[in-house]
């Protein structure tokens, strides 16, 4: 199975993920925290700064969530030329000020709104489309019409959340919800939600032994080894993890040009961790 350091807006830029593939590694793919079309849905180089090769010491899996199909065409044109083959579409985040812009999970209510967006990206775009999605927005209920909407789509891949919108990250991930997607495998498939240690992974290995893939954030922040004992290497070290933070310390400084700052974005990965 694949392994993928899943994307977490304000920790895991392009500074966070070459200290941690220095150090760490492991993993398959490190997945960009996702890309918003702004100003009209026009982009800028600057705000495509975090996945440019030169800045990435490895070329991270790049992520956009719009709400448009002529958005998602357009992120599309600006990638393609650094030399992006793929891209993954962000149908996850709860946040509460991308929902109400019909963005990340947001797309999960209107599944006819839904079908007609991924009809135009399909139709419009050349490039291979992976989707992140969560199981829907109110109700595990949802996801079978979802997910048919999906089975339309030759999707290159599904990451599933198996959490609905509404229980953000609390309490446990619905496995039913996952079972559902398992059993009609019409896509490859990649599981993601509280993996925090080796034992974990296992568990959704063996019990799904036809996922291709596994995401892991959250437990990746924690223990930052993770990928490495997955793979059968030794445990996270103290001083390994003190060496981390200080490389992280020190480039966030240079990067950013203050201690306020440094240390606010510092504070973002030690409350992740906890």
């Amino acid at each position: 199975m694949n392994l993928y350091f899943a994307p977490m807006e304000g920790i895991t830029s392009y500074t966070y993920r070459n200290a941690h593939y220095e150090l760490f590694g492991g993993c398959d793919e490190y997945f960009a925290p996702f890309i918003v079309p702004t100003d009209n849905e026009r982009l800028s180089m600057k705000t495509l700064r975090d996945i440019k090769d030169e800045n990435n010491i490895i070329r991270p899996s790049v992520q956009v969530m719009c709400s448009t199909g002529t958005a998602f065409c357009a992120f599309v044109n600006k990638v393609k030329p650094l030399g992006f083959d793929k891209v993954n579409l962000n149908l996850g985040c709860p946040s509460g000020t991308v929902v109400k812009k019909r963005r990340g999970a947001g797309a999960l209510k209107d599944t006819k709104a839904l079908d007609k967006f991924l009809d135009y990206i399909f139709t419009n775009t050349d490039i291979d489309i992976t989707v992140k999605t969560r199981a829907g927005f109110y109700s595990h209920d949802e996801f079978p019409g979802i997910f048919e909407v999906f089975a339309k789509y030759p999707i290159k891949e599904l990451i599933i959340h198996p959490r609905v919108r509404e229980e953000y990250y609390k309490g446990e991930p619905n496995m039913a919800t996952y079972d559902y997607a398992y059993e009609r495998k019409c896509h490859n498939l990649c599981y993601n939600g509280n993996v925090f240690s080796k034992s974990d992974f296992e568990e959704i290995a063996n019990k799904y032994p036809l996922t291709d893939s596994v995401m892991i954030g959250r437990g990746a922040v924690k223990n930052p080894a993770i990928f490495r004992e997955i793979r059968g290497g030794k445990p996270l070290q103290t001083e390994e993890l003190i060496k981390f933070s200080n490389v992280l310390e020190e480039r966030y400084l240079k990067l950013l040009q203050s201690e306020k700052y440094t240390l606010h974005r510092l504070k973002e990965i030690w409350i992740c961790a906890i």
